[in-house]
């Protein structure tokens, strides 16, 4: 039994216990939720950087704004994402079993950027995001008791993390009409273009990740889907 009974006995024995036929999401259904649940998510989430990095600065330090930028992606994921999970009860244990992937791949690119960003700042960013998403792919897969999945969904969610994260940044520079500002920069300057071009980078990066864990969700619950099927 996995984690949260979310191997594919409990949860064809918790479909049949409810009467009602399970919402199975097909391929295209996992990427669009992700896509479309993660995208809001993150803009929220790239909130507290962009409308209040100088508050946090002066109050909590970089590390708290961060930390703030984290609980949020937390605290709506559930609420836009939890029908990637098949079966009856899966908001609470989205929320869990996102909680405890998430975080680990929050504090994972917040020590690699804290720590290396000074010498290379894409160096920092893709160690932070290799580090996170193997923890998050890993995660899942132990969770959903599909470790064939692992490497699937690791390869996934970091390949099109990353890549959300540099077009994003990518977008933010060329929208601010500035070369080289960090994700942790303070500019002053033109405050209102700027904020859009940083909010502009939470759509890129929600984009990449939602549809990482489309696919990650998607892989590892494919025994379920078998089993669910008619």
């Amino acid at each position: 039994m996995s984690w949260l009974h979310l191997d594919p006995a409990s949860v064809v024995e918790r479909v049949r216990a409810s009467g009602l036929p399970a919402r199975v999401p097909s391929l295209g259904g996992s990427l669009l939720r992700g896509v479309l649940g993660f995208t809001l998510v993150s803009v929220a989430g790239f909130a507290p950087w962009a409308l209040g990095a100088a508050w946090f600065h002066d109050k909590v330090g970089e590390a708290g704004m961060y930390a703030a930028c984290a609980a949020v992606f937390i605290g709506l994921s559930g609420l836009l994402l939890h029908r990637l999970i098949i079966g009856p009860g899966s908001l609470w244990r989205f929320y869990l079993l996102f909680g405890a992937a998430f975080f680990p791949y929050a504090v994972a690119w917040i020590v690699a950027w804290m720590s290396l960003h000074r010498r290379n700042g894409h160096a920092a960013s893709l160690i932070g995001l290799f580090v996170g998403t193997a923890l998050m792919g890993w995660i899942f897969a132990r969770a959903f008791d599909a470790r064939g999945a692992a490497l699937k969904s690791i390869v996934a969610l970091f390949v099109l993390n990353t890549l959300g994260y540099y077009v994003g940044g990518w977008v933010e520079g060329s929208v601010a009409g500035l070369k080289n500002l960090s994700f942790a920069g303070l500019v002053v300057e033109k405050p209102a273009p700027i904020t859009a071009a940083m909010l502009l980078w939470g759509v890129c990066y929600g984009i990449g990740f939602g549809a990482g864990l489309g696919l990650a969700f998607h892989f590892c619950q494919k025994t379920v889907r078998e089993e669910l099927r008619p």
